[in-house]
């Protein structure tokens, strides 16, 4: 019989923080160490509550392994679902691996794994793992990492669907996390080899604790707040802002010397649904009663966060994302376009001028490495420089994989912008190991992982051949222990990054650093690694 289900009790001291994260007597450095394990083997919910009016029970007509599982009925919206309180088990600065098996009652579906939290009140919502196909006939495996970043007064684990209501059952939950390992004091740090231009990683508040920000003050020049500087972060609702986050990463570049790039100030997701809502509440549409009100929600948006940073955020992607180049004129078909047109992006960049006037401002979008992208980019870019539109630079994300792009187009994005005279910077820099979304390995294979390689020591090298009119290189997070390439487009194990899932230095990494040494790393990570 297996084990039911186990929980570490309530931390209620200091010291018991610590002793939980002291690993079992004898246990390996790599072995994981399990603090959760819900089996229902004891006809019990083991702790599991329904989230709203929905039922939670033991129950034995299917099971993952064993004879129990937990059966989910009776639910009247998709966020309902199996939660557990997690608050007393997670500590802060620890990354712990959580795995879930889930199956459909009837139909067919999606399912996602994901972590509430709040701090004074306020709720937040944390992804860990995302929109996974649901049958009836088979069990399917939810699996993601999830970091605390600081205290909390509410903290749980939950199950919730994309669309539909039906019931669920849910088995074999695991949460544990592998014994932290000291990152390599004894390698180059990135910053002092490549000096060219500021080196920079995208980090959540998880990314400054522990071996995490050693390794983030160790190598990096800049930090990008990944979320925490989004409309939906900040402002939630109207005229109410929260900076919990952004202030944490904030304070801690300072201190450590770490430039910051704000992203993003208008996007077309990541934006709340009032934002787009008329007096009345309802939905806007293009007039110009609604242009005004929304050009206004866009100024006041800008003035409260741009302007509590000042000085200390001295580069912005103001607008990301608005090409696309399927449409005649190349713009993205947005409500913001729908409502305003392009005064939107011309109001966005005369505000954040007013409120900050020394910082450089960007224009920030993916694929524009593509020629027709490309193309548009540059003409929109060349009109409102021709309008007086303070743009500063152009931003390219460069997400790209180990087949995509060929080196000369990214060198011909390059080149095409240097007549504007404006500044450009890789600002999402990450390669993954996939081709196509049909692909997907337990682990990433070692072939795909030199790959990565050797596309970073090529990308680099034709980087620094253009410091000239690039003025700084972002990778788009610290370590392949926390990128977004895992859940997108579909779920997976990716490995983007130049630090491994233990933040060990990967060949991509030499690749950057140098690349005579690209092989000498390598290994296939293993599927107990953290995923």
């Amino acid at each position: 019989m297996r084990p039911t289900w186990t929980r570490l009790a309530p931390v209620i001291a200091a010291g018991l923080v610590a002793a939980l994260l002291v690993p079992p007597a004898g246990a390996h450095a790599d072995e994981p160490v399990t603090v959760i394990d819900s089996t229902f083997e004891d006809g019990t919910t083991g702790g599991w509550t329904p989230r709203g009016g929905e039922t939670v029970a033991p129950s034995t007509a299917v099971a993952h392994g064993g004879s129990g599982s937990l059966a989910i009925t009776g639910r009247t919206a998709t966020w309902e679902g199996p939660v557990l309180d997690v608050l007393g088990t997670f500590v802060t600065g620890t990354t712990y691996t959580i795995s879930a098996w889930v199956r459909l009652a009837a139909g067919s579906d999606s399912a996602r794994l994901s972590v509430e939290r709040r701090t004074g009140g306020t709720a937040s919502y944390d992804q860990v793992a995302g929109d996974t196909a649901l049958t009836a006939g088979a069990w399917v495996n939810l699996t993601g990492t999830y970091t605390l970043a600081s205290d909390v007064e509410y903290l749980t684990v939950y199950v919730e669907t994309a669309t539909g209501t039906g019931d669920l059952h849910l088995d074999d939950v695991t949460v544990s996390y592998l014994p932290e390992t000291p990152i390599q004091t004894d390698i180059p740090s990135v910053r002092d080899v490549v000096t060219e231009f500021p080196v920079g990683a995208a980090i959540t508040p998880a990314a400054l604790l522990g071996e995490h920000g050693k390794l983030l003050t160790k190598h990096f020049d800049s930090v990008t707040p990944g979320n925490a500087l989004k409309w939906d972060a900040t402002e939630p609702t109207e005229g109410t802002f929260r900076f919990t986050d952004a202030d944490t990463i904030v304070d801690f570049a300072k201190a450590n010397g770490l430039a910051v790039r704000g992203h993003t100030l208008v996007w077309h997701n990541q934006t709340p649904a009032w934002v787009f809502l008329d007096a009345d509440g309802a939905a806007m549409t293009a007039t110009p009663e609604n242009k005004a009100l929304l050009l206004a929600r866009l100024e006041a948006h800008i003035r409260g966060v741009a302007g509590r940073y000042g000085a200390d955020i001295p580069v912005w992607d103001v607008v990301n994302e608005v090409i696309d180049e399927s449409q005649p004129d190349g713009y993205r078909r947005s409500r913001w376009y729908e409502i305003t047109g392009l005064d939107y992006i011309r109001t966005a960049f005369r505000v954040t001028r007013e409120v900050l006037p020394d910082a450089k401002l960007f224009i920030n979008d993916y694929n524009t490495n593509v020629p027709a992208k490309r193309d548009k980019l540059y003409a929109l870019v060349a009109l409102l420089k021709s309008e007086g539109v303070p743009v500063d630079g152009v931003g390219h994300q460069m997400h790209v994989n180990i087949d995509w792009p060929a080196i000369d187009e990214v060198e011909a994005m390059i080149q095409t912008f240097v007549p504007l005279c404006v500044e450009q910077q890789i600002t999402e820099m990450d390669v993954s190991i996939y081709t196509s979304s049909g692909e997907s390995f337990p682990a990433p294979p070692a072939d795909r992982l030199l790959a990565v390689a050797y596309r970073y020591r090529d990308l680099f090298a034709l980087y620094r051949r253009y410091a000239a009119h690039l003025t700084s290189v972002t990778v788009w997070g610290l370590a392949d222990d926390d990128t977004w390439l895992d859940t997108f487009p579909v779920t997976r194990k990716d490995a983007p990054l130049l630090f491994d899932t233990r933040l060990q230095a990967k060949d991509a990494y030499w690749g950057v650093v140098d690349p005579s040494r690209i092989g000498t790393t390598t290994a296939p990570v293993t599927p107990d690694s953290p995923a």
